[in-house]
């Protein structure tokens, strides 16, 4: 095995268990997934190169792949600024935007005490189209 081949495999597991993950967060409210839900993990399963069989399979067992959460703090806004992006470009979810953004923050670490504050800020950052520095930046000093 190549080293190319050892880094795209593990590029591609890192996917499936943070598809997985969020697959779990969008289930977690034990009702079915909305046209919308459904909508958002279509589109970013094809960003994260998980194709169609994989996709079905984590939709039957979630729970199959390891979760990598971030440890970091830094990590988790950097996690936080890639799924605000998508949730904020597509505009599937419409509405329901900040509900599902709040519940990827909680399932992040963030504190149920000030996630709304957090998906807020994320969301009006977006709204300015900044990058993910200027993003984790931001967000690092919102207090101040």
């Amino acid at each position: 095995m190549s080293f190319a081949d050892l880094f795209d495999s593990e590029f591609k597991t890192r996917n499936k268990g943070h598809f997985s993950a969020i697959v779990r967060v969008a289930t977690s409210d034990g009702g079915d997934m909305s046209k919308e839900e459904k909508e958002f993990l279509d589109k970013l399963a094809v960003r994260l190169e998980i194709s169609p069989a994989e996709y079905e399979e984590i939709l039957e067992n979630p729970l199959k792949y390891p979760i990598n959460p971030p440890t970091l703090y830094v990590q988790r806004l950097e996690r936080l600024y890639d799924l605000s992006r998508m949730v904020y470009t597509d505009h599937i979810l419409g509405p329901k935007q900040k509900h599902v953004l709040t519940k990827f923050a909680l399932a992040l670490g963030f504190t149920p005490g000030n996630v709304s504050y957090i998906v807020d800020k994320a969301l009006s950052l977006l709204v300015l189209n900044v990058d993910m520095d200027t993003f984790v930046y931001e967000m690092q000093h919102m207090n101040k």
